[in-house]
């Protein structure tokens, strides 16, 4: 299964748009604390349409939550704009569990967190920008690993 994981999202809308990506996709989304906004907003469910009552959304008080609770089998990788290769680079493919980490809009992930992962940071590239969108970076890389796991999977 394919995990996405926004590490203290700030914004409701980029939330609700990555809560729609995985539903779409069948990925399950964790939320980790905190969010700069209610689960109730307006703007989350707004992005998130009809769909947010549908998505797979788990929240955690802390990194360490999850991180415990995921296990040894866990694969993290984190998508950051300071990442040691492209995401095209990535090996997406796990028989286990991936975990896709995306940082806070404004802050990205904590370089202690991404330190403990040396080799699992993936960036994607960019020209004339220093960010995308946090729902559209979930999208890119969201996608391409559905598609390596497609091409060895017949379920997705």
């Amino acid at each position: 299964m394919i995990h996405i994981v926004l590490y203290q999202p700030e914004i409701p809308h980029n939330t609700g748009a990555v809560g729609r990506l995985c539903l779409a996709t069948g990925a399950r989304l964790h939320l980790i604390k905190p969010l700069g906004f209610s689960l109730e907003d307006r703007y989350l469910k707004r992005s998130g349409l009809d769909y947010w009552a549908d998505v797979d959304v788990h929240v955690w008080e802390s990194w360490e939550d999850l991180r415990d609770q995921a296990g040894f089998n866990a694969r993290f990788m984190f998508i950051e704009c300071q990442g040691e290769g492209t995401y095209w680079q990535a090996d997406l493919h796990s028989p286990s569990e991936l975990y896709l980490v995306y940082g806070p809009e404004t802050s990205g992930i904590p370089p202690a967190i991404m330190a403990e992962y040396p080799g699992q940071t993936w960036h994607i590239p960019m020209q004339g920008t220093r960010s995308l969108n946090l729902s559209t970076a979930v999208a890119i890389v969201l996608y391409e690993a559905v598609r390596q796991q497609s091409l060895t999977t017949s379920d997705l």
